[in-house]
């Protein structure tokens, strides 16, 4: 089984061509309506959308405090999705928690957000795959769910 696996240009005109066409009025697929309403919850990021010539190749440095909009909103659509289907099983309860405690969905979306950020980078420094029992750990610790054996 293939997974997609976009290139970083793909990721970015994605982005780029959800917000024209939001911004157009044009009918938008259920992943750009996702899509255009993470661009909602960060209208910092707006200006940067509709000048895709400027900042298709922009590079961004974490190491000098830059966030990567293009990755964050990935990750919001990642955990969106990971939500919607409960994969990992107990996301979607967790979420939840997170909801009710911070009494507000993007927020709760960015604790889920630095879980997976945390895992992904640990792939990435150890050369593994994603390791998803420690992704659910990390998100039941944020959530204050006891982790279930399996």
């Amino acid at each position: 089984m293939a997974l997609f696996n976009p290139s970083r240009d793909e990721v970015r005109h994605f982005f780029f061509d959800a917000y024209a066409k939001f911004q157009q009025q044009q009918v938008l697929t259920a992943l750009e309506k996702m899509a255009v309403n993470i661009i909602h919850m960060h209208p910092e990021y707006q200006p940067i959308l509709a000048a895709a010539e400027r900042y298709l190749h922009q590079a961004y440095f974490p190491e000098m405090g830059e966030t990567n909009p293009f990755l964050h909103m990935s990750l919001h659509l990642s955990i969106q999705e990971q939500v919607s289907i409960n994969q990992p099983i107990g996301i979607t309860q967790a979420y939840g928690k997170l909801c009710t405690a911070y009494q507000e969905e993007h927020t709760a979306q960015h604790a889920l957000l630095e879980c997976l950020a945390e895992t992904i980078w640990l792939a990435q420094k150890n050369q593994t795959g994603l390791d998803a029992a420690h992704y659910l750990q990390l998100i039941e610790t944020r959530a204050g769910t006891p982790h279930a054996e399996q």
